[in-house]
């Protein structure tokens, strides 16, 4: 009784929140949008109430975090349907077929299909044609968790769904502790780490909607922990698994130039740069090595190289640029813009390295920050789990931008309507107005003792 009087209005709060997060996982489709921007806009509200009121009771919060996630656990994901392709992939190594020579049209093919894989048809149906028609593009990190899933007890869709709902859930709390950890390495407030754990963003669309950003997160939060600690071999190969379950992290690499050779760091200068880049590297290569050959190889670039030149959602500069192609030449120039903002962006990163301090291990997390969040503002294709990154790299930092983003993210699920998918772009530049304009506000016009670290 004493606990209840004591603990009141975080419990009422949580009650309200898990009635939120009920209503959203099984009383929801993606088309109703009034509906869907409603429950998590009032679920955000929730978090960001529980964070600043009762941020300094860890356990309470923690506790909160895992009930969340344990709601959405008999849930089928409804924003996404990339969790069949997962459940497909993983169905495919565990019968020892190569996911990366197949595509899942072309197995489909084959008179053996029906026999094999029972439920292959409604797989295939669920993932949509165009998925179903290109090879897979996950790394191999990625696939094993994939296989791991089909571990779990059942044959079904279903029981598909919970191996791999587990494993995310796992990767979340794995962040929650090695963030704690971390938070407290750099004098930091440990209560930062909500912002992730406790962010409805982050439960529905990795425990909810099973994508495999925090299972990339988690390895690459460990693997900073460790290089704070002086620890940079295993520090290295953490980051290369982080690397093989999504290639995202390969665009770091050259940020740690400066935190490796400046004396104030580990003191191990451009050698202990280049080991650290070797056993990142190599730990990424013995990954593949399984999988390698000369079409392994054609297939996956070319599916990749789709992210950037072909498909398109919830872009800010790429649909400024691709306005001025219909006025000036009259067709979409997504082909050659495509290829030219990657190097635009890696530019951008060099000159991050070069050209500004990554001394300290914040200095370093913050030209993380600066790097991703550049690189999701010049992609063809933002899909709201990417904010996944920036929003864990800003816990770190001084910067909330990404906190900002991470609640606004969420109008991108505008397009999908009942009539089908159909982009408005007032919402978009909504979402990237306001996101841009908060981050002026931090880094120009806000005080800097008001972005100090408080204990």
């Amino acid at each position: 009784m004493k606990f209840l009087k004591a603990y009141k209005l975080p419990i009422l709060l949580a009650l309200i929140s898990v009635l939120f997060y009920w209503a959203f996982a099984f009383d929801l489709v993606r088309s109703d949008f009034v509906k869907l921007i409603s429950l998590y806009g009032a679920m955000f509200v929730m978090a960001y109430s529980l964070i600043n009121i009762y941020g300094w009771n860890f356990w309470l919060l923690a506790g909160f975090g895992v009930v969340f996630r344990l709601v959405l656990m008999p849930s089928i994901p409804n924003l996404s349907q990339d969790f069949y392709r997962f459940i497909w992939d993983g169905r495919l190594l565990w019968d020892g077929v190569n996911p990366y020579l197949t595509t899942p049209l072309q197995l489909q093919e084959g008179v053996s299909f029906t026999g094999n894989y029972p439920y292959g048809t409604e797989l295939i149906e669920g993932m949509g044609g165009l998925n179903a028609s290109h090879y897979s593009n996950y790394p191999p990190v990625n696939q094993f968790f994939f296989f791991l899933a089909e571990m779990f007890p059942g044959t079904s869709i279903f029981s598909s769904v919970l191996g791999l709902r587990l494993i995310v859930i796992a990767a979340d709390l794995g962040v929650l502790y090695f963030g704690k950890k971390l938070l407290q390495l750099l004098k930091l407030p440990v209560k930062n780490i909500f912002w992730y754990f406790l962010n409805p963003f982050i439960v529905l669309e990795l425990t909810g909607n099973l994508h495999f950003e925090g299972v990339m997160l988690f390895f690459m939060v460990w693997s900073f922990y460790l290089l704070f600690k002086g620890r940079w071999f295993w520090a290295a190969v953490l980051l290369g698994v982080s690397v093989s379950v999504k290639l995202l992290p390969l665009l770091f690499l050259p940020l740690f130039f400066k935190y490796f050779v400046k004396k104030d760091a580990l003191g191990t200068g451009f050698a202990g740069l280049l080991k650290f880049y070797i056993v990142v590297l190599g730990t990424v290569v013995l990954s593949f090595a399984p999988f390698l050959s000369s079409e392994f190889i054609t297939n996956f670039f070319a599916t990749i190289a789709l992210w950037f030149q072909d498909f398109e959602f919830n872009a800010s500069v790429y649909y400024i640029i691709r306005y001025i192609g219909f006025q000036t030449i009259g067709w979409n120039i997504i082909a050659d813009v495509g290829k030219i903002l990657p190097l635009v962006v890696v530019l951008f990163v060099l000159l991050l390295t070069f050209f500004r301090k990554n001394n300290t291990p914040q200095q370093l997390i913050t030209g993380l920050l600066f790097a991703v969040s550049f690189y999701f503002l010049l992609s063809t294709t933002v899909h709201p789990w990417y904010v996944a990154t920036p929003l864990l790299l800003s816990v770190f930092t001084r910067y909330r931008f990404a906190i900002a983003w991470s609640l606004l993210v969420m109008v991108s699920y505008s397009a999908y309507g009942p009539d089908g998918f159909s982009e408005n772009l007032w919402w978009v530049a909504i979402e990237y107005l306001a996101v841009i304009a908060f981050a002026i506000w931090e880094l120009c016009f806000r005080s800097k003792k008001e972005l100090l670290p408080t204990s």
